[in-house]
């Protein structure tokens, strides 16, 4: 398996246990995951998304449109939009767990 392919299979396992709410070890042991080996890559994944000197020639800027709020009897909603996805946001929310799929959705783009 090549390295690109094992580091997408560690990020969506990591992203499942993030998004589980489990505790390490009952979630490894659920899945056949060495723990040691979660929180390694755990570490590698959350290095590799922290922030790097940006250079100009990676410099890139978006148009933003800020609409008028409307009054609503529903619950806050944050609509993201990704490339043509589109991800609703809404109170609760997990924050780990809408960075690996902006990420994820990032990089298919």
């Amino acid at each position: 398996m090549a390295r690109k392919d094992v580091r997408k299979k560690w990020e969506a396992r990591v992203a499942a246990y993030r998004s589980s709410g489990e505790k390490a070890t009952r979630w490894c042991t659920a899945n056949q995951v060495d723990r040691r080996q979660l929180y390694t890559w755990m570490k590698r994944i959350d290095g590799a998304s922290a922030p790097t000197a940006v250079t100009s020639s990676s410099t890139a800027w978006l148009n933003v449109s800020v609409m008028p709020e409307e009054a609503s009897n529903e619950p806050a909603c944050l609509t993201v939009k990704v490339g043509s996805a589109t991800i609703e946001v809404r109170a609760g929310f997990q924050p780990v767990l809408l960075r690996d799929v902006v990420q994820t959705l990032q990089a298919l783009c």
